[in-house]
This record gives structure tokens, C-alpha cells and sequence, in this order.
């Protein structure tokens, strides 16, 4: 008896660690996203705020590493390794995130229309408690004494050369910041073990950071908080969220939901 349990538990890791096949993947995302679209707004508000406030840390990590290494190619290199913090601490924890779990419920919408007013409730409480949590980072940054004044410097400083970027550059490397996260997602369903995920999520988001690719609410609380020192106006941080929230969901959406439900569908 306690050989054939312990041949059984075996045999259940076994094909718990297989490597999952593209259908697999695909089926877990559009579970995912059937359950993310039955969430109340309330319910997503609340996730979504903390999502914002919490992807505060991808920028705030940056700018500690910074102001303790000071300037330098290779410092800044150092300090980039921190950049994934926020986007772990989202995922892991179930957070909502605009073009992470918001990817999930388009493939639903590739199977079915009729759940695309859902997916843009979605979308919409997501995307603006999003942004608000970010705010109220930036507000905890700037209007309090929660940070050494050189890290808010550096910081706001960041905020001021991603809100600095010309147009196009936001939008393209939007397109591939999207790509990159909504790619998170997909890789993070195809793991198994929490180390697992959390290593795909470091390796993918890394590349985000050190190539400066835009993602429409990482970069919000830095931008924030040149807003709230005086560094951004207002305006210029919409100026930039246009281009960028733009260029993630032609990323998210094309490139990764399109393709990847392409390849199953097309077998």
C-alpha cells in the first residue's frame, strides 16, 4: 500500500512539472480570464488601486540603488536589476495590472464578441484605479518624509526623462513593453512553481527596464512624482500616457493574445 501511494504521489509530481503544451497554456488563460470578467468593478477597483501603487516600487528600487551607487553607466546597469520588484510583488500577489490580467479575458474575446463590453468594464476600472494608485504613490513619496531627499531627487528625476521622450519613441517602445508584460502573463500560466514564475517575470520585466521601454503604469508613479515637484506639468504626463497606454495594448493584445490563440487555433 505505501509503495503504490508513494509510486502515485510520483507519478503526480511527474505530470505536474511536465512542460505544458500551447493548448494547455491557453486553456488556463481563457479560465483566467473568464474569472477576472465575473469580478464585481468594486472588487477590481480595490486590486487595481493596489496594483498602481504597488508598481511604485519598480521605480522606487531604481532610484535607492541610484542614490546609494551614484551616476554611471555601470551603476545604472546595477540599479536596473531592482527594476523587476514592482512587477513581482503585482503578479505574485494577484493584483490587478493594466496589459497583465487584463491580457487574459481577450482571448475570451477572440472566442466569443459578446464578452467584449465586459472586457472594456474591465479594462476601464482597471486602467483608472491603476493610475490613481500610482498618484497616491507619488503623493507618499513627495508630500511625506517616507524617503531620503536624494532618492526623491532621483526619482522625480527619472519621471522627468521617461515624461521628456518624443512620441513615437513612447508609442514603439510601448508596443514592445506590451508585448513583454502581456508575454509575463502567458509565461507565468505556463509555470508551475512560484520560483518559477517569479524568475520569468524578473528575466522578462528586466529587459523592460534596461531598455527603457514604456509601460503605461510602471513608469506612472515616477512621472508622478516630477509632477508633484514641479519637475512635469500635468499635461505632460498625458501627453506621454496616450503614446504608451496605446503602444502596450497593440503589444499585449496583437503580438501575444492574437499570435498565441492563433497558433492553437490554427491546429
Amino acid at each position: 500500500m505505501h509503495l503504490s501511494i508513494t509510486m502515485a504521489t510520483q507519478e503526480s509530481t511527474s505530470v505536474n512539472s511536465s512542460r505544458r503544451t500551447a493548448q494547455e497554456i491557453l486553456e488556463d488563460v481563457a479560465h483566467s480570464g473568464h474569472k477576472e470578467l465575473h469580478r464585481s468593478s468594486r472588487a477590481l477597483g480595490f486590486s487595481g488601486l493596489a496594483g498602481g501603487m504597488t508598481m511604485g516600487l519598480t521605480g522606487l528600487a531604481v532610484a535607492i540603488v541610484r542614490a546609494l551607487l551614484g551616476p554611471g553607466a555601470n551603476n545604472e546597469l546595477i540599479s536596473q536589476l531592482f527594476y523587476p520588484v514592482g512587477f513581482i510583488a503585482v503578479i505574485i500577489g494577484r493584483a490587478q495590472l493594466f496589459t497583465e490580467n487584463t491580457l487574459y479575458p481577450v482571448v475570451l474575446v477572440l472566442e466569443d464578441s459578446r464578452h467584449i463590453p465586459n472586457l472594456l468594464r474591465l479594462w476601464g476600472v482597471v486602467f483608472a484605479t491603476n493610475v490613481f494608485g500610482s498618484m497616491l504613490f507619488a503623493l507618499l513619496m513627495t508630500k511625506t518624509s517616507a524617503v531620503e531627499p536624494k532618492v526623491m531627487e532621483t526619482l522625480a528625476g527619472l519621471g522627468s526623462n521617461i515624461a521628456a521622450q518624443a512620441f513615437a519613441r513612447v508609442l514603439w517602445s510601448g508596443v514592445i513593453g506590451g508585448w513583454l508584460i502581456a508575454l509575463v502573463a502567458w509565461m507565468v500560466t505556463a509555470s508551475h512553481w512560484t520560483v518559477g514564475q517569479i524568475l520569468v517575470i524578473w528575466l522578462l520585466a528586466f529587459v523592460v527596464g534596461v531598455g527603457q521601454f514604456s509601460h503605461c503604469i510602471a513608469s506612472g508613479g515616477e512621472i508622478w512624482c516630477g509632477v508633484f515637484t514641479g519637475d512635469v506639468s500635468v499635461k505632460q504626463y498625458f501627453v506621454w500616457l496616450l503614446p504608451a497606454t496605446v503602444g502596450n495594448i497593440i503589444g499585449g493584445v496583437t503580438i501575444v493574445s492574437l499570435l498565441n490563440w492563433g497558433q492553437v487555433r490554427a491546429d
